[in-house]
């Protein structure tokens, strides 16, 4: 039996401004920069703030809807997180830190919520 597949499709092109692209996600547009001291106006968010703002997204987004399909009063679920490169080496992260804070719940049934994502 063939297994179902989610595609998911972003396109991204240059504009013409060294170090910007415009990328696009179904209706969804938005520029991202190269940072300033890798030659990009670095105005817009970077490559490497979209990666990590995906991944902790995904967290929260997750978080919420465990908590939901448990029927939990989670009144809020955010996250930060921080991806460490060598500037040498900007293409591959030595160490990712990602830090939820979750109300709503006791810091048990939060830390449950958050190991269900991580499991994922």
């Amino acid at each position: 039996m063939a297994e179902d597949v989610l595609v998911t499709t972003a396109v991204s092109r240059t504009t013409g401004v060294p170090g910007r692209s415009l990328n696009s996600a179904r209706t969804n547009h938005f520029v991202v920069d190269e940072p300033a001291y890798a030659g990009g106006p670095g105005e817009a968010a970077t490559p490497a703030e979209v990666f990590l703002a995906g991944v902790s997204a995904c967290g929260v987004l997750l978080v919420e809807a465990f908590a939901r399909e448990e029927m939990l009063p989670l009144k809020s679920a955010a996250a930060r997180i921080e991806g460490i490169r060598a500037k040498s080496d900007p293409a591959n992260f030595r160490e990712v830190r990602l830090r939820f804070e979750v109300a709503g719940v006791d810091a048990g049934t939060a830390a449950r919520l958050v190991e269900r994502y991580k499991g994922r």
